[in-house]
């Protein structure tokens, strides 16, 4: 047999059958093949298209221009809507509030000028969190506004509540970010810290009170400040002035004064190590137990407290 394989006659005579077969097993292949060609054709077709969109949505969503991000993962979703749901009492409205809440956020940078400060998680979490505890009236004092894009989305939600919310703003507007003792970087947006900047993104919430907000340029330690807008008990006070020990101290004693009975205290960037002097002026604050104010918990970097 190995003979006649090495035979010159036999392989030129068996030279046609083998390109024959080579023929056909080649057309098999490929016609198997033709379904998965097909399907690679369309996953490189998918991915291309993947890849333009996730290039336009982190245009819209990642931090240029605004330092945070706006595009968090799932898990981070997950556990802001764990921590409302367990300050607030209902997991289902707290994950329904944290979503209006992020499109609130993502429109309001979109289309306003200049940025929201902070975390996605903190932001959020306090756009979501302040209906949710049910203030007893609609007066709203903001100590430390930067551009007023958090304003406008708190009057937002308020307003999605069922609220009617009458705005007041403290706040020095004094053309950029101010912290007695630090020094702050050039912010990332590149827009001056004014009150026509205020104005302007207050006015992207629509009709009602708040185009016409009360804005008194100051620091909320100064008595003229005090004096001028201590003329009602407010429902919601948010602190985010400043964040030195003596100044949060001496913030929540002017909270104290002006915040209704059942009134929402919302205290920034408590937790953040980058803060210390907000959770030390706060534990501070409420250790010998004086205080009319309740320690309700804390989401993200916020905690939230209710006036008895």
């Amino acid at each position: 047999m190995p003979s006649l394989l090495n035979n010159r006659l036999t392989i030129r005579a068996l030279r046609p059958v083998l390109t024959l077969v080579d023929r056909r097993i080649r057309l098999r292949v490929e016609r198997a093949a033709e379904p998965l060609l097909s399907e690679l054709a369309v996953l490189r077709q998918e991915a291309g298209e993947l890849r333009r969109g996730q290039y336009a949505l982190g245009l819209l969503l990642d931090g240029t221009g605004r330092g945070a991000h706006r595009n968090p993962p799932a898990r981070e979703i997950d556990e802001l809507v764990r921590q409302i749901g367990a300050l607030c009492g209902d997991e289902g409205k707290a994950r329904r509030g944290v979503v209006v809440a992020y499109r609130t956020v993502v429109a309001l940078e979109a289309l306003g000028v200049g940025r929201l400060a902070g975390s996605t998680s903190n932001v959020c979490g306090k756009l979501a969190t302040v209906p949710l505890l049910s203030p007893p009236n609609g007066s709203v004092l903001e100590i430390g506004t930067l551009y007023g894009l958090f304003a406008a989305g708190l009057t937002r939600m308020v307003h999605r509540a069922g609220g009617e919310p009458d705005l007041t703003i403290v706040d020095p507007l004094a053309g950029s970010q101010l912290q007695p003792g630090t020094s702050q970087p050039a912010d990332p947006t590149g827009t001056p810290v004014r009150e026509d900047v205020v104005r302007a993104n207050l006015a992207l919430t629509g009709g009602g009170s708040t185009h016409h907000p009360r804005i008194r340029q100051g620091f909320s330690s100064d008595p003229e400040v005090r004096a001028e807008v201590a003329d009602r008990r407010y429902g919601v006070i948010v602190v985010d002035g400043d964040h030195s020990l003596e100044g949060v101290a001496a913030d929540l004693e002017w909270v104290e004064e002006i915040v209704a009975p059942g009134g929402v205290v919302v205290l920034d960037d408590y937790g953040d190590a980058s803060w210390p002097g907000v959770q030390e002026a706060l534990d501070k604050h409420l250790s010998d137990g004086a205080s009319r104010l309740r320690l309700l918990g804390r989401v993200s970097t916020s905690a939230y407290l209710r006036a008895e």
